[in-house]
């Protein structure tokens, strides 16, 4: 099995590295001074594979604090807001799409 350092990376725009937190599940995104932030808006963003690829093995090995690091396309607005780049980021970012039973 091939780790996900070693797989090609392909990225087509800006990006970043999210994950979920260790200790609760959180979404989270790596930000530009090697921490972890659950605001997408500090997220660093990444635009070539190179970049990606440093900022992934950086984020892979926090194996304490962040669980599944990977990229995710974002979209960078014309004012620097940053918005999720697909449908999954989306979900992931507002948490359930359905009312449970009991309050999360």
């Amino acid at each position: 099995m091939t780790s996900p350092l070693q797989q090609k990376i392909k990225i087509t725009g800006p990006s970043v590295i999210t994950a979920n937190r260790t200790w609760d599940g959180a979404v989270i995104y790596r930000d530009g001074q090697h921490g972890w932030t659950t605001d997408l808006s500090s997220a660093a963003v990444v635009r070539t594979a190179d970049d990606a690829r440093a900022l992934l093995t950086e984020s892979t090995a926090d194996d304490v604090g962040a669980i599944g690091p990977y990229i995710a396309p974002v979209d960078v607005k014309d004012d620097g807001t940053i918005e999720p780049g697909n449908l999954r980021e989306q979900i992931r970012r507002q948490g359930v799409t359905i009312d449970l039973p009991v309050p999360a």
